[in-house]
């Protein structure tokens, strides 16, 4: 396995923005990975319990999504938006990821194994994702399409969508106008 190049940062304290400790985790700082995780992990936790009761795939979702925070933080780019919104992208498909998959099974009375059915949502997620709808979202600019993706598909009220993406609530009510007309377009 050919190990990074280190970059130099500056140190990390918790005053220190997410996408300077993105940097850093590029560079391999544990400690840059813990502050992330402590600042995150909770309000995660929180959101994707809300779209799986299972605690077990909750968790393991969110282990997985800092697993890849680690793997993957070079590839964050500041301008494609806030690091939440990366991270929570990470973390969305991880549990789609995890409820999709063959080890995602309970044991039923009679001790066989039987496949969980996918919720609704999970089901209109992959679709989302897959279809012609996904497809018009790739379209948006980055802006409009991290303010939908906020509020339509996590759930978030505008005033919580524009504090994760570090805007004015009337911006991220302007962004969410704009991007359901451009939809409209593209989907007719």
């Amino acid at each position: 396995m050919r190990r990074r190049r280190q970059t130099p940062v500056d140190p990390v304290t918790e005053q220190t923005g997410d996408a300077q400790l993105l940097r850093a985790v590029a560079a391999e700082d544990m400690g840059a990975l813990r502050l992330l995780h402590l600042r995150h992990a909770p309000w995660i936790r929180l959101r994707l319990t809300r779209r799986c009761a299972d605690p077990d795939v909750v968790d393991a979702a969110v282990q997985d999504t800092f697993v890849a925070v680690w793997r993957d933080a070079r590839n964050y780019r500041e301008s494609g938006g806030e690091a939440a919104a990366w991270i929570w992208t990470i973390a969305i498909r991880r549990l789609v990821s995890t409820l999709r998959g063959p080890g995602h099974r309970w044991v039923g009375v009679a001790g066989e194994a039987a496949e969980t059915v996918p919720s609704a949502e999970d089901l209109v997620l992959l679709r989302i994702e897959h279809g012609d709808l996904g497809a018009a979202l790739d379209r948006l600019s980055p802006e409009l399409r991290a303010v939908i993706q906020a509020t339509a598909l996590d759930g978030l009220t505008v005033r919580e969508a524009a504090s994760l993406l570090g805007v004015a609530e009337g911006t991220a009510k302007t962004r969410l106008m704009r991007a359901r007309a451009r939809l409209r377009e593209l989907l007719a």
